[in-house]
């Protein structure tokens, strides 16, 4: 991953003194295991797990020669260790290391992911309550259709990421597997117990049935979990980079002083975090389609899914890593624009209202689709004439026979659209979890 979408905890486990550290940590539970049931002998256990060191530098000069990762590693600690160092690896084949370090790194991604959208909920959540009541023009099609508010706008993405973190927390559980089965997943050269003890000392769940290789439909669905995140990072981005178009201005992002907007025109302001997100966001479930591709491996394994891995593990968290961040942190300077907000509200003149017109005339006896006709028409005079639409419907004889115009008047308030604020605030917000 390029440095510049990259933060140092989320890359770090990514880096090969990681890797390789999950890897010794992987074989000596394993040498550890297999000297309680007395496979080994339990000196060796402890020599290997006092002498078992590598070099990062090593490995890759041995992997040069021999073209094997984990043979290269292998020899690396044998170096260190010396003969007990024969007693490493028993029974275990490459895939058994390979893929229980795999997912002890989605599993620490997972829980740095975890912890950043915890720290996005509450920041959606300042926001929901600050705004609760700031009412505003909801949109249908980017066309004004009735008003809601901004707070809602906020509450509705702080529940679409209370259920992502639910969506995440399971995905973490899908991939948190170890398994240590040996050539071809049948146990025939290790001791089942020693895949039950060694993943209980490094708080992972045993496969059930892994052939050679864990089963890829886990990946597939912890990094379909990470697309789904991405979208609804999008769905956040997409909607500020609207509410900041000029014509709108009903939110911004912050502005830093001596910030530039634009290398040829001095005036721009230019909603540039938002759209990095929807780019990063792409580049997230792009990383999604190979991992549903790498489920259908020849037999009970073989290393396509290898190379797409290696990329898509560190580049998929990495980058969503960021983009939570990034997203927190515009969240949290989103400057709202309330005046400008309900300035939009009213600029059709009132014709947000129309359905509670049409409402009012079927109470008065008027079929729906004859209120819905003689509504429109006025409605469309507005559009045609620039009239306010409660002007436009004081001039229709019709209407003015089925609805006073004090009655009018109550139909064009706007806390009739609040009523129901608190209700939906309690079901977000307040529910038992």
């Amino acid at each position: 991953m390029i440095p510049r979408y990259a933060l140092p905890e989320m890359t770090k486990i990514w880096t090969d003194e990681n890797k390789y550290r999950i890897w010794f940590e992987i074989e000596a539970n394993a040498c550890d295991a297999q000297a309680e049931l007395g496979l080994i002998p339990l000196e060796a256990a402890k020599i290997i797990r006092e002498k078992g060191q590598f070099e990062v530098d090593r490995i890759n000069k041995i992997e040069k020669e021999v073209k094997h990762d984990v043979i290269a590693f292998l020899t690396n600690l044998a170096e260190n260790i010396g003969p007990e160092a024969r007693f490493v690896h028993q029974g275990l084949t490459s895939s058994d290391i390979l893929d229980t370090c795999l997912s002890i790194q989605l599993v620490q991604s997972s829980d740095i992911l975890i912890e950043d959208i915890e720290n996005l909920l509450a920041i959606l959540k300042e926001k929901s309550l600050k705004y609760k009541k700031t009412i505003c023009v909801g949109r249908s099609h980017g066309i004004h259709a009735e008003p809601t508010t901004i707070g809602l706008k906020f509450a509705s993405m702080f529940s679409e990421f209370e259920r992502n973190l639910k969506r995440l927390k399971e995905a973490k559980n899908e991939i948190s597997i170890c398994a240590l089965s040996g050539a071809v997943g049948t146990f025939a050269s290790i001791d089942p117990m020693v895949e039950e003890k060694v993943a209980k000392r490094m708080n992972l769940s045993t496969e059930p049935i892994s052939t050679q290789v864990i089963p890829r439909d886990r990946h597939a669905f912890f990094f379909s979990t990470l697309a789904v995140i991405a979208s609804s990072i999008e769905r956040i981005a997409v909607e500020i980079r609207h509410l900041q178009r000029t014509e709108v201005r009903e939110a911004e992002e912050y502005f830093d002083s001596g910030q530039k907007g634009s290398s040829a025109m001095p005036h721009k302001r230019n909603p540039i975090l938002s759209e990095n997100l929807t780019g990063l966001a792409r580049m997230v479930r792009s990383y999604s389609l190979p991992a549903l591709e790498n489920v259908a491996l020849w037999h009970e394994r073989d290393i396509s899914h290898s190379s797409v891995e290696r990329m898509i593990g560190p580049d998929a968290t990495i980058t969503l890593n960021f983009a939570l961040n990034r997203l927190s942190n515009l969240i949290k300077r989103l400057i709202i624009y309330p005046e400008k907000a309900k300035y939009n509200l009213d600029l059709l003149g009132g014709l947000v209202f129309s359905q509670r017109v049409l409402l009012a005339l079927t109470q008065h006896g008027l079929s729906r689709e004859d209120a819905y006709s003689l509504v429109q028409k006025n409605a469309m005079r507005v559009w045609e004439t620039g009239k306010s639409f409660k002007e436009t419907l004081l001039e229709e004889p019709n209407v003015r026979e089925k609805i006073n115009e004090d009655e009018l008047e109550n139909i064009f308030s706007y806390d009739f659209y609040l009523k129901n604020v608190d209700n939906i605030f309690e079901k977000v917000f307040c529910k038992k979890k």
